[in-house]
């Protein structure tokens, strides 16, 4: 199964920048560029506040499901 960023992908189809997330959460647009790339895992509440802004939940944004096949 590949797996999709779904930061990367939510945030592009809000049609906002690395640089306008990062504001909107308060961190770095190096920080979002990371978690973006899987470098960096943020903390519950940096979870909670840009599935906030990218107008979603967390398990939607951050958890994987597996279908089987």
């Amino acid at each position: 199964m590949t797996e999709i960023n779904r930061v990367k992908l939510y945030r592009m189809q809000l049609g906002l920048s690395q640089q306008a997330l990062a504001k909107l959460v308060g961190v770095t647009r190096q920080t979002i560029n990371m978690i973006e790339n899987d470098k960096y895992n943020p903390t519950l509440q940096l979870c909670l506040n840009i599935a906030h802004a990218l107008e979603t939940d967390l398990n939607t944004l951050f958890w994987q499901i597996d279908k089987k096949e």
